[in-house]
């Protein structure tokens, strides 16, 4: 057994702790342990329904795993990283953090949870379903190589305007993604919070504009940690009212010609394993599935419901 501690609240420590822990692990494993929306509910300290969990071989020894959980749209989301030298066949580690985790959503009356895992193996496979969840949603990272020879008439695009377009990319970003689970719902706040990391750039968020509104959009995002440095197709979004007029691709290729510009030769991008209009889009660009991250989801009952462990 691991010492595992919850830290509702995060201090600088804490957070410097646990981003040592994270910057080792993405080293070894070539790949950012903690997703996006959990970096950033971690280093501002840990919002409403953020809970975080530290395991240690002995109380007060370093840090050997992590596990963050967060409260999202009617959902619990949870990650888990352990260091790789403690990692082992019956992940005892992981399987600690993630029950601390389901307990903690538990207490705080229960509900649907998601467990996402980049680059799943049979062994988080096993550790999910000893903690009684199951293979869900999954998502594809694809890739392609830079530039992009193409001939169609590129779509006027401009930069973003930081303290001017926030409103009109907010209210189309929600209406294209209504439904989504992480992209959909977004506030003033979480698009400040990304304005305000280290990678976002103006530049390369591209607006397209028809009839004096906002039609779409091509946000990409520059990852110069990864060898070689790749460029993201991080968010496409195009207002419903312009659906069926090539925006998607447009926006798409306008991202890709800027990042080849920015000097870039790799461009990635995930889009959910099921969406095959998306799919067959990103495929006839010239991307291929690099690997996939999976979801284990489950529901766990409020805490007066005592929950099986196995």
């Amino acid at each position: 057994m691991h010492a595992v501690e919850i830290k509702r609240r995060m201090g600088e420590f804490d957070i410097a702790e646990v981003s040592q822990l994270l910057q080792e692990v993405a080293a070894a494993d070539a790949h950012a342990p903690l997703g996006e929306h959990k970096w950033l509910d971690l280093v501002h300290g840990g919002r409403k329904g953020f809970a975080g969990f530290v395991a240690r071989e002995s109380p007060g020894g370093p840090l050997v795993g992590y596990a963050q959980l967060s409260r999202g749209h009617d959902t619990w989301a949870v990650e888990v990283v352990v260091r790789p030298d403690h990692r082992s066949p019956d992940q005892a580690v992981g399987v600690e953090l993630l029950n601390a985790a389901l307990e903690e959503a538990e207490r705080l009356g229960g509900g649907h949870v998601h467990l996402w895992v980049a680059k799943p193996t049979e062994i988080t496979d096993a550790m999910a379903q000893r903690c009684g969840l199951e293979r869900g949603r999954e998502l594809y990272q694809m890739r392609r190589a830079l530039p992009v020879e193409d001939d169609q008439p590129r779509v006027e695009t401009r930069p973003f305007r930081p303290g001017e377009d926030e409103p009109a990319w907010l209210e189309v970003n929600n209406r294209a993604f209504a439904a989504h689970p992480e992209q959909g719902g977004w506030t003033l706040d979480t698009i400040l919070e990304r304005e305000a990391e280290p990678w976002f750039d103006p530049e390369g968020l591209l607006l397209h504009e028809r009839d004096g509104r906002l039609a779409g959009s091509c946000w990409t995002k520059v990852h110069n940690e990864t060898h070689p440095p790749m460029g993201e197709i991080y968010v496409i979004s195009v207002d419903p009212d312009f659906k069926g007029r090539g925006l998607g691709k447009a926006l798409v290729l306008a991202g890709l010609h800027h990042l080849y510009a920015e000097g870039l030769r790799v461009a990635m991008l995930y889009v959910d394993s099921t969406g095959e209009p998306a799919l067959t889009l990103y495929r006839s660009l010239g991307f291929e599935i690099d690997h996939v991250d999976r979801a284990y989801t489950g529901d766990v009952p409020d805490s007066s419901e005592p929950r099986q462990n196995a």
